[in-house]
């Protein structure tokens, strides 16, 4: 039976790089049925925003995801055999499990549905290509319930908490997904209220849902990610706010002025 296996990367879309990565998981499992998604390079909070998505929604029976975003900055030196954040697994109280450099925000929105979190017995040095000549064993492992490659216990306490004020994602229409749940919202519906990313300072209408402000409007609304207590998106009726404002980096962070 076919595991389905989803592989987040900040390999960059279309980058061979999954490929080669997909092939050596391939030859380590051959009934993966793999799914990837490309994050911006070194973006762990999309990584772990998107971990949190999937991992979160209905799927089959004994899925897993796989995730390399390593931006090394655990240690600002020079690295010896390229080594860098370790490779790690959690098991979710849904069951899913997933196997991810431990690195910045790659764990935290998962953090409070976290049932088991370990160290994995593979390399983390010697290669500059990991998630390739590494990390695919212990998937494979895992996937045929091999245990022996686990190893400690690691102190979920030590997961950084999920960030409220950045931006997760950025979709294919221009919208904003953000890291600010609809449970952090004080602002009264139908009010607006200044938004500023990167310097760029926008009015938005806070709305119950996109399409509920005018054409050309920006909107200040709950998405359609975060399950139970959603995100919040930026959303310009009829444009794109990616580009509204000025084309923001990744993960910048978000103000509000009322």
């Amino acid at each position: 039976m076919s595991k389905l296996l989803h592989v987040i990367a900040d390999y960059g879309k279309n980058d061979p790089a999954f490929h080669e990565v997909e092939q050596r998981l391939y030859s380590l499992y051959s009934d993966f049925a793999i799914i990837e998604t490309s994050v911006p390079a070194f973006n762990t909070v999309a990584t772990g925003f998107w971990i949190y998505q999937f991992a979160l929604g209905e799927h089959p029976n004994g899925m897993m995801i796989y995730s390399n975003t390593a931006p090394r900055k655990d240690d600002k030196n020079g690295r010896t055999e390229n080594a860098g954040e370790h490779f790690i697994y959690a098991k979710l109280k849904n069951k899913v499990e997933i196997l991810a450099v431990n690195a910045g925000f790659c764990f935290s929105f998962i953090k409070p549905f976290i049932q088991e979190l370990k160290a994995l017995n593979v390399q983390n040095h010697g290669s500059q290509f990991r998630s390739r000549d590494f990390y695919p064993q212990a998937a494979a492992a895992i996937a045929k319930r091999d245990f022996n490659i686990l190893g400690h216990d690691i102190n979920i306490k030590q997961i950084p908490d999920e960030p409220n004020n950045m931006i997760a994602w950025v979709d294919g229409y221009g919208n904003i997904k953000t890291t600010i749940r609809k449970s952090l919202i004080k602002f009264p519906l139908g009010s607006k209220v200044q938004v500023i990313i990167d310097g760029v300072v926008r009015t938005a209408l806070v709305a119950g849902g996109s399409f509920s402000v005018a054409e050309g409007e920006l909107a200040f609304s709950f998405g359609s990610s975060g399950y139970d207590d959603p995100f919040v998106e930026l959303f310009l009726r009829g444009g794109n706010a990616w580009k509204h404002f000025a084309k923001p980096s990744s993960a910048a962070e978000i103000k509000f002025i009322i």
